[in-house]
């Protein structure tokens, strides 16, 4: 504002100054304009400044995160020749689809020599429990017949006895030395026959030593039966094993295995991949004072912008990863320099996912986790 000077005529006809008045300034509009422009910015700067402060108090992030999930190494359990191909590179497969084929007939044939021999042992073992059966019969039937003849002999033993007697006793006259003879010979005899048949109970006498010796024979037997059934279980699980199966469904990677290749058990034929999908995030030390199980993680992905990923603190590793590496730090030794150590945060995946945009292992990944 500037001031301009109006003279006015006075009573004698002289001009005589007025007083000043006012003026606006042609610049002096656009001065205020830009005032309160620069005032607006600083005041929006401002709470921007606190709504960012206050807002990132209760977050916490790392861009030092990946996806993880379950892998495995198919190898096979028997030894053989591929002959059947049946997967590619990266193609995903169900619980128990077969792989690939190891050639089966060398398995086949053992399958069939096991299976011959456990029904000759089952032959055998069956006369064997029939001649156990008729030996419990048997054996008490052939004491009980020994003991008879004894009996018997026993009683010709004691009339020989007698008419030996009686013969010795009698006078010359009465008897001649010819029928003495007799009688003694008819006495030796019957005694040669109580020892016989003596003998014959001695032998039939311990009946459940021979029952047992029979029933060991069975027992044998039925242990050949068992082994001989143990070798078919193995020889259908050495057949069953030469069809390569998926034990989960998944995705095939690292595939490293041709049709004709020999495998033997052990050998890494090729990777699956599963389905399950989690989140290790690698948090300062600094960043886990508020972090607890259960709290809600919002999750970018690199390779997939679109994807709008949601889930939640599982579990907090007990143990920074530079502890479990091959050579971990040891602070007692040399000087010491304090190095900021990151602890692994597993967070479950909760929503969000599209099949149409899967998650290789490995793909970074920006959580960030409400501390609230």
């Amino acid at each position: 504002m500037s001031e301009s000077v109006v003279e006015t005529p006075d009573a004698e006809g002289a001009r005589a100054p007025a007083e000043p008045r006012p003026v606006a300034d042609a610049g002096d509009g656009k001065g205020g304009l830009g005032k309160k422009i620069g005032l607006g910015l600083i005041v929006l700067v401002a709470v921007g400044a606190a709504w960012f402060f206050l807002s990132g108090a209760d977050v916490e992030s790392t861009d030092d995160a990946f996806v993880d999930g379950r892998s495995f190494i198919i190898s096979p359990l028997v030894p053989g020749q591929v002959v059947s191909l049946d997967v590619a590179d990266n193609q995903f497969v169900t619980k128990g689809q077969q792989l690939l084929r190891i050639d089966p007939r060398q398995y086949e044939n053992d399958r069939a020599l096991a299976a011959a021999v456990l029904e000759s042992a089952k032959a055998q073992l069956g006369a064997q429990g029939y001649g156990l059966e008729v030996a419990k019969k048997n054996f008490p039937a052939l004491l009980a017949q020994a003991q008879a003849q004894l009996a018997a002999a026993e009683a010709v033993a004691a009339k020989a006895q007698a008419d030996y007697s009686r013969q010795s006793s009698l006078s010359r006259q009465a008897t001649s030395q010819q029928e003495v003879d007799a009688a003694r010979a008819a006495l030796k005899q019957a005694e040669a026959q109580v020892a016989a048949a003596k003998a014959q109970v001695a032998q039939a006498t311990p009946v459940p030593e021979r029952i047992g010796e029979t029933e060991k024979v069975v027992g044998q037997l039925q242990g050949a039966v068992d082994q001989a059934q143990a070798r078919l279980k193995q020889a259908d699980l050495n057949l069953s094993w030469t069809a390569v199966r998926a034990p989960q469904d998944g995705w095939i990677t690292r595939r490293n295995v041709e049709l004709g290749n020999y495998v033997a058990p052990g050998q890494q034929l090729l990777a699956l991949v599963g389905t399950e999908r989690w989140i290790v995030a690698n948090f300062k030390e600094g960043q886990l004072r508020r972090m607890k199980p259960g709290q809600k993680v919002k999750i970018e992905v690199d390779a997939h912008p679109q994807l709008h990923l949601e889930g939640h603190v599982d579990s907090i590793q007990q143990g920074t990863g530079s502890k479990f590496t091959a050579f971990p730090p040891e602070n007692a030794t040399g000087n010491f320099v304090k190095v900021v150590q990151r602890v692994p945060v597993k967070i479950v995946i909760d929503s969000g996912l599209d099949p149409n945009a899967p998650l290789p292992l490995g793909l970074s990944v920006v959580p960030r986790v409400s501390l609230k």
